[in-house]
């Protein structure tokens, strides 16, 4: 069945050429769906002529007829005689538009600008494919500013290289027609001169994190005469000539236009980049359509911002791991706490080392999305472990008592493990399985921020945060209330030490002063008895 189905994005599928779906639909995303044969002879829809025979094959027709000798032609009936005067001439001699370029570039809106790019660019490779299939061969159309070359697919030739304006295209020319009904078979590759000057960088919607992005070669058209997309089984290998040379910090995008009905864009779908150097990039696609490259300019790095994170992240990896083996190794100190500490510590060694020697291998794409999809992982766990803390901490200050009977096994096995790795866990796979292709960047290994992938990092740990202050406030509001009655006891104490030592100061203090009269007695009993002799001495 899926021969004769084509899926676009796994969004919608539509039944190939010489086929329908049951329900008559063009396009459906029921996967129960099936297409069937369309009978062309049948239904009027052959474009043979009156004196030849239409015979129906499977997904698809031919004609058969003895052409210029009307006498045999009876013989075609039962004889498959498959020739190009056996078909009608529909007398379509399609023309070229009068639009150009540069009127194009005044038309209003980016908008308008696309939606009419887009019908521009399907009617000149419709006219231009036509006009060339009688004579093949190179040719250019300066008031397009367009050069292009036609080669004719037949039985000896199944792959074809065009080239047109120093770009080449290599199809396959077995693949390409596979299927096709149509007696004329040849492809076009077409290079615009001017256009990308209107269908510029600032059509490209997907970024990945780049500061700018340019075009870095001529828009290039193929066609095999057929209207719409043409979807191919084997892809097509494109080589572009770069205009302008590009940095060290650069990265080339292989891209396609994308016309829709509000207009249109460069996109990467069936496209992807198969390499470069400084004047040629080369890749492939799963498509007929028209094509580019974008060279996406990243932003200049700061020298001294990458010394401060380089040196910073070393020391911290070194205080983690010290402190790890700290946690691990010292016995006398192992409890709740430290376990929770020590896995904390684990995460943030293996986060800040895979950042510190992956977060810039954005080459190959899937090495990238592998790397920020483990910090992704590492990262959360991190702060999953933060917020064990946390609660902990604020179990511990609750409730003093429940947390001393309360095992740490336990603590482990209800809360720790699961939530510290289960729960990251389950985010980064939902996420992975959601939207892959954010994972990774042209500039760095990490998430995307278009469509607002970033959220499921920034989402828990913003959650997790909140969650954290709530409990410092807590924290903070337990230990006032304990730290007050605390207070209270405390000055009780205080009062009542203090009346007790009055109590038992208060007899040494009269007994101070008895002794401290009797000797202000003695002493007055002294002297009045010296001046009694005096006297008697006087007489």
């Amino acid at each position: 069945m899926h021969r004769i189905l084509e899926c676009s994005n796994s969004t919608h599928c539509t039944c190939k050429d010489g086929f329908q779906s049951l329900s008559k639909r063009r396009y459906f995303t029921e996967p129960s769906e099936r297409c069937e044969d369309i009978d062309e002879c049948e239904a009027g829809l052959s474009k043979c002529k009156k004196v030849s025979y239409c015979i129906n094959e499977i997904g698809s027709y031919y004609c058969s007829c003895v052409p210029h000798i009307s006498f045999l032609n009876w013989v075609a009936s039962f004889i498959k005689w498959n020739h190009p005067a056996c078909y009608e001439d529909t007398g379509e001699k399609p023309q070229l538009p009068t639009v150009t370029w540069g009127t194009l570039g005044n038309n209003g809106s980016k908008k308008d600008i696309a939606r009419e790019a887009t019908q521009l660019l399907e009617s000149i490779e419709w006219a231009v494919w036509n006009e060339s299939f009688a004579s093949p061969g190179k040719h250019e159309k300066s008031g397009f500013d367009i050069v292009y070359e036609t080669k004719r697919c037949d039985e000896m030739s199944e792959k074809i290289i065009l080239e047109a304006g120093n770009n080449t295209m290599d199809i396959n020319c077995t693949d390409a027609f596979k299927g096709s009904t149509r007696a004329e078979r040849a492809a076009t590759l077409i290079t615009y001169g001017s256009l990308g000057n209107v269908l510029n960088g600032s059509f490209f919607s997907g970024g990945r994190g780049t500061q700018q992005v340019k075009l870095n070669s001529h828009v290039v058209g193929s066609t095999i005469g057929a209207k719409g997309k043409v979807y191919l089984s084997k892809p097509v290998l494109l080589t572009f000539q770069h205009t302008q040379p590009g940095g060290g910090r650069t990265k080339h995008i292989c891209v396609h236009w994308e016309g829709t009905e509000e207009g249109g864009s460069w996109s990467t779908e069936g496209c992807s980049h198969v390499g470069s150097n400084d004047s040629y990039t080369r890749c492939k696609c799963f498509h007929l359509s028209s094509f580019a490259v974008l060279m996406a300019l990243s932003p200049k790095a700061d020298s001294v911002l990458t010394v401060v994170t380089d040196v910073g992240l070393s020391l911290s990896l070194l205080c983690l791991l010290l402190a790890a083996l700290t946690f691990l190794l010292c016995r006398s100190i192992q409890n709740t706490s430290t376990t929770l500490h020590l896995h904390l510590c684990i995460c943030l060694f293996l986060a800040h080392l895979l950042f510190l020697v992956g977060i810039d291998q954005t080459e190959p794409v899937v090495l990238c999305a592998v790397i920020a999809g483990a910090l992704h992982y590492l990262y959360l766990a991190a702060f999953a472990w933060l917020f064990l803390e946390g609660l902990h901490l604020f179990l511990t200050v609750r409730n003093l008592k429940a947390a001393n009977y309360t095992s740490a096994g336990r603590f482990k096995k209800t809360f720790m493990y699961p939530l510290g790795y289960g729960i990251p866990a389950l985010i980064v796979s939902v996420s992975a399985i959601i939207g892959p292709q954010n994972y990774g960047t042209y500039t760095h290994c990490w998430l995307k921020i278009e469509k607002g992938f970033i959220w499921s990092f920034m989402g828990p740990v913003a959650v997790i945060i909140l969650i954290n202050l709530l409990f410092y406030f807590q924290i903070l509001w337990i230990l006032r209330s304990k730290l007050s009655s605390l207070n209270k006891e405390v000055s009780t104490i205080r009062d009542t030490s203090s009346a007790c030592d009055m109590s038992l100061r208060i007899p040494q203090v009269r007994t101070e002063y008895q002794k401290w009269l009797r000797g202000m007695r003695r002493g007055v009993e002294t002297e009045i008895t010296e001046v009694s002799h005096s006297t008697t001495h006087t007489k």
